[in-house]
């Protein structure tokens, strides 16, 4: 498999951790969203990918897979050993609910191209923009900490004591929430998780500075 890959975006982070966790190999592929005026948007790769986002992953026979979440469920699917969606209906909906909150609704937000627009046609400076990313992030994080916390479902994970796609969503989202300086004090559950996934050699080589690409 390729994976189109940056190594600091969210978003190829997790399905890095994926096909970690499963043992796929799999040769990255670096899409650098900042050189070039961003290689995504070069022709090479809108053939790849029209939205021009990554990640992007290329089967072995050809077929190319987009967005993050799709990509993981379908390799959990194909590749169903570890699993990283639980097997349990309910707690199945309640990692897929922790997902979708990181990656629909506080990943968007603060993505690259929302953050450059608001530079480059918005005309707004660093500093502004900085306030805006905490402000969602915080606007996010808050509601997610209860949540998990007050989970029945809660073990050292997200969901009991594996990594799930709850928490392969949630460690990319701190580790960017830290480039951009955000206080993160008053999230303790989620701290903690984050500290549980990091002892894992899976996520460990997942880690953007841990990436052919890394800067």
């Amino acid at each position: 498999m390729k994976l189109y890959s940056y190594f600091r975006s969210s978003a190829a982070f997790r399905v890095r951790i994926v096909l970690n966790i499963k043992n796929i190999p799999y040769q990255i592929l670096p899409i650098h969203l900042l050189k070039e005026g961003g290689q995504q948007k070069l022709p090479k790769y809108h053939q790849v990918n029209p939205q021009q986002l990554v990640p992007a992953l290329e089967l072995e026979h050809g077929t190319i897979l987009t967005q993050s979440l799709a990509i993981i469920e379908y390799l959990d699917e194909v590749y169903p050993t570890p699993p990283v969606l639980p097997r349990k209906p309910l707690e199945r909906a309640y990692t897929r609910a922790i997902a979708s909150q990181i990656a629909c609704d506080i990943h968007p937000l603060n993505n690259l191209r929302v953050l450059k627009y608001l530079e480059e046609n918005i005309l707004q400076t660093k500093e502004t923009i900085n306030k805006w990313y905490q402000h969602w992030i915080q606007k996010g994080l808050r509601p997610l900490e209860e949540i998990i916390r007050k989970s029945p479902y809660k073990g050292r994970y997200c969901c009991g004591d594996h990594i799930t796609i709850a928490d392969i969503c949630l460690v990319p989202q701190l580790f960017n929430a830290r480039r951009f300086n955000c206080v993160l004090d008053d999230y303790p559950t989620l701290l903690s998780i984050e500290q549980e996934c990091l002892k894992s050699p899976h996520v460990i080589r997942a880690l953007p500075q841990n990436q052919p690409d890394a800067e």
